[in-house]
């Protein structure tokens, strides 16, 4: 644990990216498992991860993201895209997975999924689709830890304009939309943010015991 608070206080959002630097792709996987065993509610993980290396793909994206060069500049740029209306179909395939992997018969648990359909397809599309995104932010607590026990600089963004993400990424044609981006690499020498004092509050000021 002492490990984890000692990577907790050295990870900041990263300014200025290292260009020339790359992650390595064991640590590309490395990443990426720490992603996929993101806790989520149900287990149902109602989103999918882009991960984009393209530069000229990135660059097209750079304006859509305020500008910021951390898209351009960082090693990869991954997309946090929740699954727009989700429903029936996808509790399904859910419920086969778990199934399938622990060695069920196929009609065990159809009373559980009958119940996620109770609590999540009843709702309007526009909470789902809230609560969708919600679980985004799940997984990417996952990369940020994992991310900083690597050394591996991690900027998450809301500032872009998901719109335009989803056009230059045909997102909406697969039934996603962005919620998140997080830039991942290696931070710069120059980047003077790296210096700055942590602030957050203090316990007094953040926690409540009843």
């Amino acid at each position: 644990m002492s490990n984890f608070i000692k990577n907790a206080n050295w990870r900041y959002a990263t300014k200025k990216f290292d260009a020339t630097k790359k992650i390595s792709k064991q640590d590309l996987e490395t990443l990426k498992e720490a992603i996929r065993l993101s806790a989520s509610s149900f287990g149902l993980q109602p989103y999918k991860v882009l991960i984009v290396e393209n530069p000229e793909l990135r660059t097209k994206l750079q304006p859509a993201a305020w500008g910021q060069s951390q898209i351009v500049d960082a090693s990869h740029l991954i997309v946090f895209a929740n699954i727009t209306n989700f429903g029936e179909t996808e509790i399904d395939l859910s419920i086969a997975n778990l199934t399938e992997t622990r060695g069920l018969p196929a009609d065990s648990l159809k009373g559980y999924g009958d119940f996620m359909k109770s609590k999540i397809v009843t709702l309007p599309e526009d909470v789902r689709n809230t609560w969708a995104s919600k679980q985004t932010y799940l997984a990417l607590g996952n990369l940020l830890n994992a991310a900083s026990e690597l050394k591996i600089d991690v900027t998450p963004m809301e500032g872009f304009e998901p719109t335009q993400v989803n056009e230059i990424l045909g997102l909406g044609k697969l039934g996603l939309n962005a919620t998140l981006l997080a830039t991942i690499g290696y931070r710069h020498e120059e980047d003077a943010t790296q210096h700055y004092a942590k602030v957050r509050k203090s316990n007094e000021e953040l926690f409540i015991n009843l």
